[in-house]
């Protein structure tokens, strides 16, 4: 039977059934973060070949995989056993995916069970028609250089089986922590990105908003999206909406160019202090600098637990010619030739 568990949840029937799955032990840790951060109207899944994991999740719903295969010991860091512990049980992923609109699949790319698995659940969302997004972390550059092979390679297989892959760089986030930053507190920094972004999409279905956005605006722009790109910003204070607007415009996860994007979602969380110059200052500050033919979706929603003093602003940025420059961005590319994986050019030849 393996440890299973579905909790009652709190989502609104007349709403699109959004899931957001965990996979592995830094998908399990992202939506435990998620669920006390009190994301609602979302249901929250943790898939893991190690039953510790799960015994402590809090996530509304708890599959293991792979009891026959790992005994309920994980995946020992090997991405195939994740892989077979999912096809293990495909039947069960398969029924618990049925009848989901739209899915965010969260995993850290390098270990076994989250890269193993995640393409697996990723192919069977895309046979059943679910509008899917992956948000995936890669490896800190001391992990190792097996981590960083394994997260490279999960990295080639997910992509194409998902509508729209964001890949969240570690080493990126690293770069906006001091040395003398706690080890908890850098992994946990990628936790909150995580919750960010799937927060600041999810929320323009989910939450009445004064400039609403519904599931087929979102659909329009992440179906078949490839890769993509996500800006987080905050802004305090007087300049509060510029701020925010160019914090996300200039996170270090924007690897690419942004006025190649032909597509943007654009999500302002605010207070009932926000006022229309703001909106129209944010909002010009994104448009001014991508493609003036790119189609951007635009939302705002007020929250009363925003402080009164700041705005938040989320950036999901899709549709580049060139993805696998941020997909593998420069900065990976020596350790891609250390790892001996293949790399093409423009010409469709090796680099």
């Amino acid at each position: 039977m393996g440890f299973n568990v579905r909790r009652e949840n709190n989502v609104s029937k007349t709403l699109p059934v959004i899931k957001v799955i965990g996979v592995g032990g830094a998908g399990c840790n992202a939506v435990n973060r998620m669920v006390e951060a009190g994301i609602k109207d979302v249901i929250f899944v943790a898939v893991n070949t190690d039953v510790q994991v799960l015994e402590v999740s809090k996530a509304d719903e708890v599959v293991q995989i792979g009891e026959k295969l790992t005994k309920g010991l994980g995946a020992g860091g090997d991405p195939k056993v994740g892989e077979e512990a999912a096809l293990e049980d495909k039947k069960k992923l398969e029924e618990l995916l049925r009848g989901t609109d739209m899915l965010f699949i969260t995993a850290g790319f390098g270990g076994g069970t989250g890269t193993g698995a995640a393409p697996v659940i990723a192919e069977i969302a895309k046979s059943l028609g679910i509008l899917t997004v992956a948000i995936i972390t890669t490896p800190f550059f001391f992990e190792g250089t097996p981590r960083w092979k394994a997260a490279m390679e999960g990295i080639k297989r997910i992509h194409g089986k998902v509508d729209t892959l964001i890949k969240i760089s570690n080493n990126k986030l690293l770069e906006e922590l001091s040395l003398d930053t706690p080890l908890v507190k850098a992994f946990a920094k990628a936790d909150e990105t995580l919750h960010q972004g799937i927060k600041g999409i999810s929320e323009l279905i989910t939450k009445r908003g004064y400039i609403n956005l519904d599931f087929a605006d979102i659909e329009s722009v992440m179906r078949g999206a490839g890769a993509a790109m996500l800006g987080i910003g905050v802004g305090k204070g007087e300049n509060r909406a510029i701020e925010a607007a160019r914090s996300a415009m200039e996170s270090r996860l924007i690897e690419h160019p942004i006025e190649n994007a032909s597509s943007l979602i654009l999500n302002i969380t605010a207070p009932k202090t926000f006022k229309l110059q703001e909106m129209q200052e944010a909002a010009m500050i994104i448009r001014q600098t991508c493609s003036e033919d790119a189609d951007m979706k635009f939302g705002v929603i007020i929250d009363e637990e925003v402080p009164e003093d700041e705005i938040r602003v989320t950036l999901i940025a899709t549709g580049f010619d060139q993805e696998e420059d941020f997909l593998f961005s420069e900065e990976d590319i020596p350790a891609l030739f250390k790892f001996g994986l293949e790399v093409m050019g423009d010409d469709g030849k090796k680099v």
